[in-house]
């Protein structure tokens, strides 16, 4: 059997986790002398309140190998394969630390695949491989359908603020685009793993009909799957934005996660994107 391993980057509830049978590991969220596990210890709501609160920007730091060692060995001893799924390697150390963990084990069949993902599109890509796991796909049969994915997901965020990204350093490309331009909304996207600018708007309405345009016009081109909808302290918002795409491309349900406390860090208070997978 295939065993599948994330992490709280991928926004998935640890109740939800725990029933579909996923290994599941904590982001650490640094806030000066004191560290939280993400989502376990410290929730978002209470997580942006002391963002918001504090003089300066909280480190991430992704799980340490001590933390895989122990799940790595409880499934190899029971003969199971094992495939952990991290967020981009440009913007986490979860990919490296699990590959110093699973270094410890030479012989077993450990593969840790960067997927390029993170929030919804990561949670949507660990539920099919998890899917697939429990019917009974190899290993290689699981990652092959990963790495198609890649290639397919699609993600659009409207940032309400670039402060957070700005003080970072996460912001890539966007910085050279919108320099000191912070008072904008832009509308951003990662793409293999780098925050990049896709275009900006002088308000939050605009942003958010340009990125609906920008959604629906490559959706209807091509066809989609595992339409989502991801927040940080805009759930109304969201479920509002929810409820535009069910008429815009006639879908019946659409998840909403609430983004974790690992990836708002980087981008504030009051981010609302998208997440799908074009056909």
């Amino acid at each position: 059997m295939v065993s599948i391993f994330a992490d709280t980057t991928s926004s998935i509830p640890v109740e939800e986790v725990k029933a579909m049978g996923i290994e599941y590991f904590p982001q650490i969220i640094i806030f000066g002398d004191e560290s939280f596990r993400d989502d376990y210890e410290l929730d978002s709501s209470t997580f942006l309140k002391k963002l918001v609160a504090s003089p300066t920007l909280p480190k991430t730091a992704a799980p340490p190998p001590s933390l895989y060692n122990p799940i790595f060995e409880k499934h190899l001893s029971s003969g199971d394969s094992i495939i952990v799924l991290t967020p981009p390697i440009k913007v986490s150390g979860t990919f490296r630390s699990a590959e110093v963990a699973a270094q410890e084990f030479p012989n077993a069949d450990i593969k840790v695949i960067d997927t390029l993902a993170i929030g919804a599109s990561l949670a949507s890509i660990v539920k099919v491989a998890n899917k697939y796991a429990q019917e009974g796909l190899s290993s290689e049969e699981i990652i092959n359908k990963v790495e198609d994915l890649k290639t397919r997901e699609r993600n659009l965020f409207v940032v309400d603020t670039l402060e957070y990204l700005h003080k970072g350093g996460r912001i890539g490309g966007a910085k050279m685009l919108f320099g000191s331009l912070l008072q904008v909304k832009p509308l951003l996207s990662l793409k293999n793993g780098q925050v990049e600018p896709v275009d900006s708007q002088r308000t939050s309405k605009k942003a958010l009909a340009r990125l609906k345009e920008l959604v629906v016009s490559e959706c209807k081109e091509k066809g989609f799957s595992m339409f989502s909808i991801q927040h940080g302290a805009a759930e109304k918002e969201a479920k509002s934005l929810a409820e535009d795409f069910k008429q815009l491309l006639g879908i019946d349900t659409i998840e909403i996660y609430e983004l974790p406390p690992a990836f708002l860090t980087h981008s504030g208070p009051g981010v609302l994107g998208v997440s799908y997978f074009v056909n």
